[in-house]
């Protein structure tokens, strides 16, 4: 099953990077947009991927588009993926390292709106006791068969660079879009 999950996401990363520029992204809970402090995970996430903002340099460090832009069963979306496979494989999370940049289309250009936390259930659930967390974050899992066609896997988003009305942690954004691409 690892090698099948494996082989989907390294599949990939044969598709090709579409944009170079980047805008500057309307930051989720900001201080002066929000009255409210942004999570403890949002502010991490946040620190973390600053040098992500230009999909460049995300590429230059193995993440990969994957999966085109993800739009929602009924309203919002995510966006498109940018992978690493090794963090997806390595069995853990960290979250100052997501296994997946999420950046919405601009034209030919990439936005940074927020990461996926993503670990195969199966991986985790041998070396761990109970399902991961992050920062008190807990993960979603995510059966088989899925959209995405790998076995089951946790997964926790987190839009560290678009405020999501539903909440930070929510799979789907309403603020997001598939259109500009």
């Amino acid at each position: 099953m690892q090698t099948y999950f494996r082989t989907s996401i390294l599949t990939a990363f044969g598709l090709t990077c579409l944009g170079a520029a980047i805008t500057a992204p309307r930051l989720a809970a900001e201080p002066g947009h929000d009255h409210h402090a942004p999570a403890a995970l949002v502010q991490i996430v946040r620190e973390a991927t600053r040098p992500f903002i230009n999909v460049n340099n995300a590429t230059a460090l193995g993440y990969g588009a994957a999966f085109g832009c993800v739009t929602g069963p009924d309203h919002g979306a995510m966006g498109i993926h940018y992978v690493n496979g090794p963090l997806v494989m390595d069995g853990e999370v960290d979250a100052a390292h997501p296994e997946a940049l999420i950046y919405e289309p601009i034209g030919n250009r990439r936005r940074l709106v927020g990461v996926e936390f993503i670990v195969d259930a199966k991986q985790w659930n041998d070396n761990h006791p109970a399902p991961p967390m992050l920062e008190g974050q807990a993960f979603q899992l995510v059966g088989s068969p899925n959209r995405y066609t790998p076995p089951p896997f946790f997964e926790l988003h987190v839009w560290a660079w678009r405020e999501n009305p539903n909440g930070a942690f929510v799979d789907w954004n309403n603020n997001v879009s598939c259109e500009g691409q």
